[in-house]
């Protein structure tokens, strides 16, 4: 088994390095079982995994060759825009061969069932499915309690709308937040209040008064690499939030959404903390696989199910979809590209971290401690005018986002910010985003306006 899988691995890298190119042919099996000292038929098994991956492809009585590209993937990452404000995958690293081969597997093991309206509440082989790929995450829940969505936008919307068990009106959101969840949750007239949220966390005692007090139906927040901060909540503080939700009869949105893009040993999410079904679990899988995928999942306790279902009464999300979702989790094309992807964004935030500490040796940036996810917070001088700011950088080619968007309207206690994503910026450009930065925003302090 150990050289089938060596033998896979290195044909691998050796395609995806360039050593065999597009269209190339590879070494007949008898060559290659020479060339690995290996057997025919290792060969051929290694040969027949690299065709399901559309790696590799044959032509009878000819041999193997490598899939042509489709176009240079490397265009995608050739600008001399610095784009640190797109939140959404690369997409170099877009699994497209992968989810091409589970499309096809779902139409010959579902044929049958794609084409009919389905059920509302999602496949029920998926929701089976999901049932062991959420235990990963310390999420254990039985798939009676698993909804699929149409993203998990589509579940933040039903929350805010339906009535909930504790009779309350209010959502709590943190201060800063999803930008898009609070200007739906404004234009929807929805009653909503913030609580100040910063890169060292959350006051628990003014959380606890605003439980206690604040007439609140939900508390919506994101307990890891929050967006725009990419912080996390510690373990007690997790706990502290679960402890109080149950004491108080306040549930707890978890938006989980970036729960694939690190490893935090031993912090678990607040859903595994709260043992009175006061916390609603969202998980979405645009961060790994495509955001157009537009599909996410919601573990609900058994006192929301009712309502949640009423507000969500047809089947809206592609039957193909999830089906291939399925078969890409089950085979495990899912777990592989969530550590290829993790990886190579956690190796930008430490492209980006160093060259902060380089560049930034005045500290006229506060910037987050992050490790890994997606985004990091770099606090501004009070004297920065921030507008101008983005402006000049915008001049030099490089895209930021200004803090104040992840604010509701009528929130004062704001912090002057711009949110960092490394999710498309490539990492020989980080160091030059940086160090510009940090330039301009000298600028700014030196001659403010």
């Amino acid at each position: 088994m150990k050289k089938y899988l060596d033998i896979l691995s290195d044909i691998d890298r050796k395609i995806n390095e360039g050593q065999f190119v597009s269209g190339q042919k590879l070494p007949s099996v008898r060559d290659a079982a020479k060339l690995y000292d290996c057997s025919v038929s290792t060969i051929t098994r290694a040969y027949a995994e690299l065709e399901k991956r559309h790696a590799i492809y044959s032509i009878a009585q000819s041999g193997y060759y490598v899939v042509e590209k489709q176009g240079n993937r490397s265009n995608l990452t050739e600008s001399k825009t610095i784009d640190f404000a797109s939140s959404s995958p690369d997409p170099s690293v877009f699994p497209y061969l992968d989810f091409q081969h589970c499309l096809n597997k779902a139409l010959d093991i579902y044929k049958f069932d794609l084409f009919t309206c389905g059920d509302s509440k999602g496949m029920e082989t998926l929701r089976h499915t999901l049932v062991s790929h959420l235990a990963g995450d310390q999420v254990f829940a039985k798939a009676e309690r698993i909804i699929v969505t149409a993203g998990a936008n589509q579940a933040l919307e039903i929350l805010a709308k339906m009535p909930f068990p504790n009779g309350n009106s209010v959502i709590l959101v943190e201060q800063p937040s999803y930008d898009i969840y609070m200007r739906f949750l404004e234009a929807e007239g929805i009653p909503v209040c913030g609580i100040a949220r910063s890169t060292t966390g959350i006051d628990l005692r003014e959380l606890e008064e605003k439980f206690r007090h604040g007439g609140i139906k939900f508390f919506y927040t994101m307990s890891r690499y929050h967006s725009p901060l990419g912080t996390s909540y510690s373990a007690n503080e997790r706990k502290t939030i679960a402890r109080l939700a149950s004491k108080y009869d306040i549930y707890v949105v978890e938006d989980d959404y970036m729960a694939d893009l690190g490893e935090e040993a031993g912090i678990d999410p607040i859903y595994s903390y709260n043992g009175t079904s006061h916390v609603v679990y969202l998980k979405s899988f645009s961060k790994i696989i495509f955001p157009g995928l537009r599909l996410g999942a919601v573990v609900l306790p058994e006192k929301l199910m009712v309502s949640f279902c009423e507000y969500k009464r047809y089947a809206d999300t592609s039957q193909l979809s999830q089906a291939a979702l399925e078969v890409y989790i089950k085979n495990g094309m899912y777990e592989r590209h969530k550590r290829k992807i993790s990886s190579q964004y956690a190796s930008r935030i430490h492209v980006l971290n160093e060259a902060v500490r380089r560049h930034n040796d005045a500290g006229l940036l506060e910037v987050s401690d992050v490790r890994s996810g997606v985004y990091v917070q770099f606090k501004l001088p009070q004297a920065v005018n921030l507008e101008r700011l983005i402006e000049r950088l915008a001049a030099k080619n490089i895209i930021v986002v200004s803090g104040k968007r992840f604010y509701l309207s009528d929130y004062r206690e704001r912090e002057k910010f711009l949110r960092i994503s490394i999710s498309r910026v490539q990492p020989e450009q980080i160091e030059e985003g940086v160090r510009s930065i940090v330039e301009e925003v000298r600028q700014e302090v030196k001659f403010p306006s």
